[in-house]
């Protein structure tokens, strides 16, 4: 029976585990997005969390403890420094999971794991992609008016021309 067992094995030892949350947490951190598999994402998903809050509580004891899980110290420095700012008041959700679908070489379910406020350079990115397309569009349409408006003309003219 599994009483009182949390989490997923993701079929290695304790020790392997730890350490491969660990490098997923740094990674996470370092770049605010990473590319894994979904039951990677979701179990990096219940050990990110509880080092935030530690982060963001500020403390020089949560700030040990947060120091002893990520062993990077450009990213804890990053972290406390403009991570942690940008959470602000945020009581927890700090990451977002998204499917992505399944890989091509085993089959296995790929998601997206972010954080959820660094998100807005995504979507900022994504707006503004979005608006050059638009404003192509609009450029396409005002020259096809355009040339209508030369063809509307010349059939006038012809038109004026037969009549005389």
């Amino acid at each position: 029976m599994r009483h009182s067992v949390k989490g997923r094995k993701l079929k290695r030892t304790a020790s392997h585990k730890s350490a491969l949350l660990r490098n997923l947490t740094t990674s996470l951190l370092k770049y605010k997005r990473i590319r894994t598999t979904v039951a990677k994402a979701k179990e990096l998903r219940t050990f990110v969390e509880p080092l935030l809050t530690k982060a963001i509580a500020g403390d020089l004891h949560n700030q040990k403890m947060v120091m002893d899980s990520i062993k990077d110290k450009e990213v804890v420095k990053e972290l406390f420094s403009s991570i942690v700012p940008t959470l602000g008041e945020r009581k927890g959700g700090y990451t977002r999971v998204v499917k992505l679908g399944r890989r091509l070489g085993d089959g296995a379910e790929i998601a997206i794991i972010e954080l959820v406020d660094y998100n807005e350079a995504a979507n900022q990115k994504a707006v503004e992609n979005k608006e050059k397309k638009e404003a192509k569009g609009e450029a396409k349409k005002v020259k096809a008016a355009s040339q209508d408006k030369v063809e509307d003309a010349k059939v006038v003219e012809e038109t004026v021309k037969e009549k005389k």
